[in-house]
């Protein structure tokens, strides 16, 4: 893999399905997974074969459709997790065994009642066993943002010397700052003995809000793959958004750091996950909300229709969306109803727009957002009404 390579994880079919209510059957799994591959996601974490039979024949009829993307499925560090994962992936052409434990005080303390040495100890078998059925193993540390970085650097050798070809950094609770959370990657990469045979992962909430921008700085410190959901779907306030991490390395060149991703699809597919899993999508949200390219102040609306570039650093072709949206509101300007005006058939002289304009602000005053058919009554009770369809 080049080193400026970030490959894309993708967990909404797994971490993603995590939210209440959202679950989905395998033939919605198999549509989502098949497109996910279309859209160039490197991995695709299809499930958690152990934790129902209806996981494990979705993860094993994805791993049965999915011809070039790796198929990998979770389990615990546990015998029977790893074995019933292996089975569910026995179809697939690139299977991947995704299996790990907790490794902060907290976790250690109270989930397991255990020691240092004992979690060290089920990092290294758990990877060793998963290896007996596949070649990748990524291996990923619970709650490592909240881990202690050298007992954490103990863990990651540990699961390099199993074997691991991939290690999860996760910060499981949304807890880090983007500064810890690329110190913790940066320290990992200088100080883990054989980090060169195993690439660092991310893997990031939101519960601060903070998931997409940790995620940032995990690659800009060395990290190469990201683990992501579409419209950052998940447990609690949800996962770093693909749809984010994506356009951010692509906007911003300069950090040489690139992914497989045919970004002309993720307006597509963030529509069929919202509907599949009937989540709403807020219209602000980054990248795909409906929003997202609307434009409703006047002062940004003169600026995108003189040149689009003056408020939007994205063109809306890049992500799949036909084109920006202006937006008329009782906050429009002349600019933006004489445009609207003319996409539904009137070309309006000065003296005519501000004329039109007058009526306008009357209709907006009234109502949140002016419509096309608004439009058409705007203009033909306005004074000069005639003046226009005679011109």
């Amino acid at each position: 893999m080049s080193d400026t390579n970030v490959q894309i994880f993708d967990t909404t079919l797994r971490d993603g399905e995590q939210v209440p209510g959202c679950k989905l059957n395998t033939n919605q799994k198999l549509i989502i997974a098949e497109q996910l591959e279309n859209l160039g996601v490197d991995i695709i974490e299809a499930g958690f074969p152990v934790s129902s039979p209806g996981d494990f024949k979705s993860v094993e009829e994805i791993a049965k459709l999915i011809k070039n993307t790796t198929v990998c499925g979770l389990t615990r560090a546990v015998e029977n997790d790893i074995k019933v994962a292996a089975e569910a992936l026995k179809y697939a052409k690139h299977p991947r065994i995704h299996t790990g434990i907790g490794t902060s005080a907290s976790h250690i303390k109270y989930k397991f009642n255990s020691n240092q040495d004992a979690i060290l100890q089920r990092t290294y078998d758990a990877v060793k066993y998963a290896k007996s059925f596949v070649e990748d193993v990524e291996f990923y540390a619970e709650d490592a943002g909240r881990t202690d970085n050298e007992f954490l650097a103990r863990v990651c050798e540990m699961a390099i010397k199993a074997g691991a070809t991939v290690l999860n950094i996760p910060d499981t609770t949304g807890y880090c700052l983007p500064s810890e959370y690329g110190a913790k990657i940066k320290y990992l990469k200088e100080n883990v003995k054989g980090i060169e045979k195993a690439i660092l992962s991310c893997h990031c909430h939101n519960d601060l809000g903070l998931a997409t921008a940790n995620s940032i700085e995990g690659v800009i410190n060395g990290a190469r793959q990201i683990e992501c959901t579409i419209n950052g779907i998940g447990e609690r306030a949800g996962n770093t958004a693909l749809e984010e991490v994506v356009m951010i390395l692509k906007q911003h060149p300069y950090l040489n750091l690139d992914t497989n991703i045919k970004t002309q699809h993720l307006y597509g597919i963030s529509q069929l996950v919202s509907e599949s899993m009937g989540i709403y999508t807020q219209p602000n949200k980054a990248i795909v909300g409906a929003n997202a390219f609307a434009h409703s102040s006047g002062i940004h609306q003169d600026g995108v229709i003189k040149n689009r570039e003056t408020y939007e650093i994205i063109d809306p072709k890049d992500v799949g969306v036909t084109e920006s949206a202006i937006v008329l509101t009782a906050r429009s300007g002349r600019a933006a109803l004489a445009y609207r005006a003319k996409n539904v058939g009137y070309e309006l002289t000065k003296l005519q727009l501000d004329e039109v304009y007058v009526n306008f602000l009357n209709f907006a005053d009234l109502k949140k957002e002016i419509n096309d058919q608004d439009i058409h009554q705007i203009i033909e009770t306005s004074t000069v009404y005639k003046q226009i369809i005679s011109a």
